[in-house]
């Protein structure tokens, strides 16, 4: 069996988890991407969801897709806002296409802590990058390889993703 190396993830595993509110919420709604998004590594912003990178993530270009709204579960979602959840995540599957040309992508929804949510106050779905012969999903089997890109450019290469397939 092959290790894979991801020593990023120990900044999160050893980091103390008080927040003071959800780390998820955004002040600003507006749908233009204010220097504080870009630090907290939005990559797009709709009318009730948004969508940022993991700071943490399994791989490169692993997206989280967000509704403003701080809850927890799809069934809080208002009917518009489960159809735009569902439209950015659509959006997500494109740009993750066109930044990382993967080979495919991992989707999931842990809803709860008995399934696996690592933040359960705030709803998020998670979009993760995958190429043929990679790591699968997080079983490391043979040949591992990590696709290495620093968090602020993937950050400006999704933001300008999004701009171009909406455009």
């Amino acid at each position: 069996m092959e290790n894979m190396w991801a020593p990023w993830r120990m900044e999160y595993i050893l980091s103390k988890k008080e927040h003071k509110g959800c780390v998820f919420c955004l002040e600003d709604f507006s749908q233009n991407i204010t220097e504080n998004d870009q630090e907290r590594l939005v990559v797009y912003k709709g009318t009730s969801c948004f969508v940022m990178l993991n700071r943490y993530p399994y791989a490169a270009g692993h997206l989280l897709v967000l509704p403003y709204r701080h809850c927890m579960d799809l069934t809080d979602l208002t009917d518009n806002e489960r159809i735009e959840f569902m439209e950015i995540i659509n959006l997500s599957c494109k740009a993750i296409r066109k930044v990382c040309h993967s080979d495919g992508i991992n989707m999931g929804i842990n809803l709860g802590k008995a399934a696996g949510a690592g933040i359960a106050d705030h709803l998020h779905a998670h979009l993760v990058p995958r190429w043929e012969g990679d790591s699968q999903f997080i079983a490391v089997v043979a040949d591992v390889r990590l696709i290495p890109e620093r968090l602020e450019n993937m950050q400006k290469s999704f933001a300008l993703a999004f701009k171009d397939i909406l455009a």
